[in-house]
């Protein structure tokens, strides 16, 4: 068959048939790519286990909606259209990119079912892709290299700046634009000089302009332009592919594999190790991360897959109020030390296995800033995991005794008395000593039985303030007819803030001493009004009863018609709710909290900039209540500021936790008078 130019897998250059370099460069780029790939799964081989084979179809679900859809990009609106756009065009020209691999040896190749309509249909549409490809890569350069958002800049301790590297693969992209569709037109515009039937190009796509330009041009033009787009694209496509997993842009090649195998639960802590049972973790040499390889695969394949973007800094509340924590350089660090210990140059160069982390790349103060509110994870949108790392290197510094001193106290405490604070067993039940007469509350304790449980967890049974909660929600489950009572002395913490701060095996004994407990009870049900103990409860344990957050009760009989509140008394106040932690983002209770509050006539609600999935963690979670980090400013105080933007009068949390801070913080902003916190049980009590 004639074609109006000599293709690539026919042409002759000084004698010299180019159909070489069509074999040539695929071969070395191929060869030279898999070696690469090779050493970068060097330290996957030899990392700590991992079990993310399991729930296979709710994984396809995620990748088609986190990956191939790339449900979380849009959340920062220019960013995400920018990459969903050059993701796109990716997936359409894919397809012509491997093609034109092929016709480079055999000049009549078509992909298989694109041929006849198919193909024309096809065709067009990767015209369009490429020309849209190519304006997204110039905005994109253009944001990056001079508009340059906050969350890409690199803090000099962190070491260099990645914009040039963002800016090479933008331009290896745009190369691959522009020499596809040149290619392209060429051919079109040299088959109308001769007459015959052009390939259809679409009309003002990137190709349909290129043609139009060489319009007047002469076939040697054409033909030299023709085989240069084919080698220059050839050559970009197999650099381009090598390129990748020399740095940050590795996701391009990670991300579909870090997405399938992400954390399908949430709210759950990973075990020490992966096929080590509870009680065989005595016979462990030591816990939690050291060096690099204890890291596990699916975590060593987080850090490939970072791709520098930054959203998990930007959300992150430690890095907002200048603790020495950033999410982004966790990945980084760690990757960067992956490259180092694994070098692809020189050729067989050794690899440096058992590197320290704590000390080297981690600094203690960091791993301890995190307060595991779960915002870096939920704002990543390659599906990065960052709580079970940060978890696993506390895990390492308490086996090595490296506790902060404030939190040595409390953890002394937990392990003799059961609680934080260090208080008698028996003195867990003194809240109940304000309640009337008619209110009073059964100790379970295997004597008297009931239907549910209310399982109080040590800040609301020790915290003169938080007490008032404990009652509030005891008052409102006597109002509902609930068959309900409390553990007493045999409830021990519920252990959520000891398993994140890496006491492994204080947590089992405190798992281990409640179940008994509950169990005894024999009840059916469990509710509490704290959500570190509901998740941990519904997480942490296993094989209790079905357990309930306080707003999850309420909310379910309001929907039932069996609870009506009295209207609001007071004018003008308006109200807004702050999402805790770990019942949002771990949990995903969203909503029955509000239809709480929206049920109580005459409650006026607003909402405050960062809420609900984005809401702004209080900082204060269980045992970081202790806890005494740097800050520039207080995370509480930062939340209430929040608050009185949005023109809020009071802040309703449903956390014990949260409402000591939020109060706290009200008073550090020189708010108070104008801002009060209540807790979501207390106003459902007022209000019954």
């Amino acid at each position: 068959m004639e074609t109006a130019l000599i293709p690539p897998a026919k042409y002759f250059f000084l004698f010299i048939p180019t159909v070489i370099f069509s074999i040539l460069i695929p071969v070395m780029g191929v060869a030279l790519f898999t070696y690469i790939i090779a050493i970068r799964s060097a330290p996957l081989v030899r990392a700590a286990p991992d079990n993310r084979l399991d729930n296979i179809f709710q994984r396809v679900r995620q990748l088609i909606k986190i990956w191939l859809l790339q449900w979380r990009q849009p959340r920062y609106r220019t960013a995400g259209i920018l990459h969903i756009l050059i993701f796109a065009g990716f997936l359409v020209l894919s397809i012509r990119s491997m093609s034109m691999v092929v016709i480079g040896v055999f000049p009549h190749f078509v992909p298989p079912g694109l041929g006849g309509t198919a193909g024309v249909v096809y065709n067009i549409f990767k015209d369009y892709a490429a020309t849209w490809v190519l304006v997204a890569v110039v905005l994109a350069a253009w944001r990056r290299g001079v508009v340059k958002p906050a969350r890409y800049a690199v803090p000099p301790k962190y070491g260099k700046d990645h914009t040039w590297e963002a800016l090479f693969v933008l331009g290896m992209i745009g190369a691959l634009m522009l020499s596809e569709s040149l290619f392209e037109a060429t051919l079109a515009a040299a088959q109308t000089q001769q007459g015959q039937h052009a390939e259809l190009l679409a009309p003002l796509s990137l190709a349909w302009i290129f043609k139009h330009v060489l319009a007047g041009s002469s076939q040697a033009t054409l033909q030299g332009l023709h085989i240069a787009a084919y080698y220059i694209h050839d050559l970009v496509f197999f650099s381009f592919l090598c390129f990748l997993p020399m740095g940050k842009h590795f996701h391009v090649i990670t991300s579909i594999f870090n997405v399938f195998f992400m954390r399908i639960r949430r709210g759950n802590i990973k075990p020490v190790r992966y096929g080590v049972p509870d009680d065989k973790l005595d016979d462990l040499e030591s816990f939690g991360v050291k060096k690099l390889e204890d890291f596990t695969w699916k975590h060593m394949l987080d850090f490939y897959s970072c791709a520098d973007c930054g959203r998990c800094s930007d959300n992150c509340p430690a890095n907002t109020v200048g603790r020495p924590l950033s999410p982004r350089f966790i990945s980084i660090k760690a990757r960067d030390l992956l490259f180092k210990n694994y070098p692809i140059y020189p050729y067989k160069a050794p690899f440096k296995v058992g590197q320290e982390v704590i000390g080297t790349i981690y600094e203690e103060d960091e791993i301890w800033s995190c307060t595991t509110c779960g915002a870096c994870e939920q704002e990543c949108p390659l599906a990065i995991e960052y709580i079970d790392k940060i978890v696993d290197l506390r895990r390492a510094m308490v086996d090595d005794g490296m506790v902060p001193q404030s939190l040595q106290k409390p953890l002394r405490a937990l392990e003799k008395r059961g609680n934080p604070w260090g208080k008698l067993e028996k003195k867990r039940v003194e809240w109940t000593k304000e309640l009337a007469e008619e209110e009073a509350v059964r100790i379970l304790d295997g004597k008297q039985s009931a239907e549910l449980l209310y399982f109080v967890d040590s800040i609301s049974s020790f915290d003169d303030r938080m007490q008032e909660i404990a009652r509030a929600t005891a008052r409102v489950l006597r109002a509902t007819g609930a068959d309900f009572g409390i553990l007493g002395k045999a409830e021990k913490d519920s252990g959520h803030e000891v398993r994140r701060f890496g006491e492994e095996m204080l947590f089992q004994d405190l798992r281990e001493q409640n179940t008994a407990a509950i169990e005894k009870a024999g009840v059916s049900r469990i509710v509490t009004a704290d959500p570190h103990a509901f998740n941990a409860l519904k997480n942490d344990y296993q094989e209790l009863p079905p357990v309930q957050h306080i707003s999850q009760y309420l909310a379910d009989l309001i929907a039932a018609g069996r609870l009506k509140f009295k209207p609001l008394r007071e004018d003008g106040k308006v109200y807004t709710y702050h999402d805790p932690c770990y019942l949002g983002r771990h949990n995903g209770l969203y909503d029955d909290p509000r239809s709480v509050l929206d049920a109580i006539p005459g409650l006026k609600r607003v909402e405050m900039e960062r809420c609900r999935d984005r809401s702004f963690c209080c900082g204060g979670g269980g045992l970081m209540l202790f806890y005494e980090p740097h800050e520039d400013e207080r995370m509480g105080v930062v939340r209430v500021k929040m608050a009185a933007a949005a023109g809020a009068n009071v802040i309703v949390t449903a956390c014990p936790f949260c409402l000591v801070n939020v109060e706290d913080a009200i008073k550090v902003a020189g708010l108070e008078g104008k801002l009060e916190a209540i807790d979501l049980a207390e106003l459902a009590a007022r209000q019954l």
